[in-house]
């Protein structure tokens, strides 16, 4: 599943606001290294970069066609292709943030420790991930992978993100502070079928993937027509697209 920046980037303003909204809350720390995990074209490595600008901030991301455009647009950041799933710092970190990434990695219980561990003293971990799995855009989608022809030929999986208590319970046994809450944003929309557009980026990746040719031209005019009807246009022609979202703050004793 190959980031298209072009699709993803249709939508670069709501898609970085909880990103931007995430950097507001950062404590008044005066970190040396940053590290942002699934910093896609780099925008948000950026906005670190110049809120912190004695730091060293690196850049990291799986897939080449981001870090393209992140060395284009910053060359002079630190961009490092990698899993976060494998990724392990040489040396602690002051602050980990990631925008919108970690809801592609299993095995939270694991993960969300194990980045604390990367935390040097007074770190912070920042993160934000989507939990709108539940909303039409995806239940819709979800259905239409179970029916013919398609039924056994597409691997959706549910992303592993959880309730905002089971991060509570995982993360203050390790934390010296902690913050979490949740932002239902409500995102206007232009455009014919333009939830259909957003989801090409992220969540139609894996159908995308799975499917070609005239099967996929079959799937995604189903599920469209579909979404037009669970996104119908307002009367000014927006359409209206809620997506609710979980944002962290966890900050490891001095």
């Amino acid at each position: 599943m190959e980031w298209n920046p072009a699709q993803t980037l249709k939508f670069a303003g709501p898609r970085l606001q909880p990103g931007l909204d995430l950097i507001t809350r950062l404590p008044d720390i005066a970190p040396k290294r940053i590290v942002d995990l699934g910093c896609g074209s780099g925008a948000l490595a950026a906005q670190l970069a110049e809120r912190w600008p004695r730091a060293a901030v690196t850049g990291l991301d799986r897939d080449r066609n981001a870090l393209r455009e992140a060395r284009a647009t910053h060359p002079d950041l630190d961009w490092v292709e990698a899993d976060i799933a494998d990724w392990a710092p040489a040396e602690p970190v002051d602050l980990i943030f990631s925008n919108a990434a970690l809801q592609w990695v299993e095995g939270h219980e694991a993960l969300f420790p194990r980045l604390l561990s990367f935390l040097a003293p007074g770190g912070v971990l920042a993160v934000q991930m989507p939990r709108n799995f539940d909303a039409p855009s995806h239940v819709l989608m979800r259905a239409l992978a179970t029916e013919p022809p398609w039924a056994g030929k597409i691997r959706l999986r549910r992303p592993p993100v959880g309730m905002p208590s089971a991060y509570y319970d995982l993360l203050a046994p390790r934390s010296a502070a902690l913050d979490i809450w949740e932002t239902e944003y409500l995102h206007v929309l232009k455009g014919d079928n333009p939830v259909l557009h957003w989801v090409r980026g992220t969540a139609l990746l894996p159908v995308m993937a799975a499917l070609s040719g005239p099967e996929l031209d079959a799937f995604i005019a189903t599920y469209a027509s579909r979404l037009a009807q669970a996104y119908p246009p307002q009367p000014d022609g927006s359409t209206l697209f809620p997506f609710r979202r979980l944002l962290l703050l966890a900050r490891v004793a001095a």
